[in-house]
């Protein structure tokens, strides 16, 4: 699913989308529209999503917003995306903040990394690969910090911890990748 649920509509002007993107809490919005909620309130800090009031520290235009770029409209909300994902898309977030967003990055990251037809930096893709299959081999080998045998299902927190890590870098690298593809040059 590259862009928002077929009859679907904006939260915030109850109409079709406009240049629609998805924030990193997963809900969907006109990009006009969210750009006039975060001007609405202070511009020196990120708008906090409509539905669930969770920070929005990303936008993410849906491709075909971004075919669309000749229309001039629809280059003005880019434009309005890229410096909003360059003002708040590149800050440090804390760890809670980043759990929240693990599945927004890992569903978009496995929907491109299926893609052929989408473009993954091959040092990306490498990175995520070879994080995966350590952390694989991790949990599947009987060497554990914390060991099964002798502690029982307490033992399975490290594996547990080993693959929340993994997912946390996984989706650090994604995120990165992300904010460098919106947030302009």
């Amino acid at each position: 699913m590259n862009g928002p649920p077929e009859n679907d509509l904006c939260s915030i002007c109850h109409s079709h989308f406009t240049a629609p993107c998805q924030a990193n809490c997963s809900h969907w919005f006109c990009g006009n529209c969210i750009m006039l909620v975060w001007r609405h309130g202070s511009t020196l800090q990120p708008c906090r999503c409509p539905l669930c009031r969770r920070p929005i520290s990303l936008l993410v235009p849906t491709e075909d917003t971004i075919r669309n770029r000749s229309d001039s409209a629809v280059s003005e909300v880019l434009a309005s995306l890229e410096t909003y994902n360059r003002y708040f898309g590149g800050r440090s977030t804390s760890l809670f903040q980043r759990m929240q967003d693990l599945p927004f990055l890992l569903r978009r990251l496995l929907r491109e990394m299926m893609d052929p037809q989408r473009t993954l930096p091959l040092v990306i893709r490498a990175r995520v690969y070879i994080a995966m299959i350590l952390s694989a081999v991790y949990i599947v080998s009987p060497i554990d910090i914390i060991p099964e045998g002798v502690l029982g299902v307490v033992g399975l927190l490290d594996d547990l911890l080993i693959a929340l890590i993994c997912f946390l870098h996984v989706a650090a690298l994604y995120r990165s990748v992300l904010y460098f593809r919106h947030a302009g040059s």
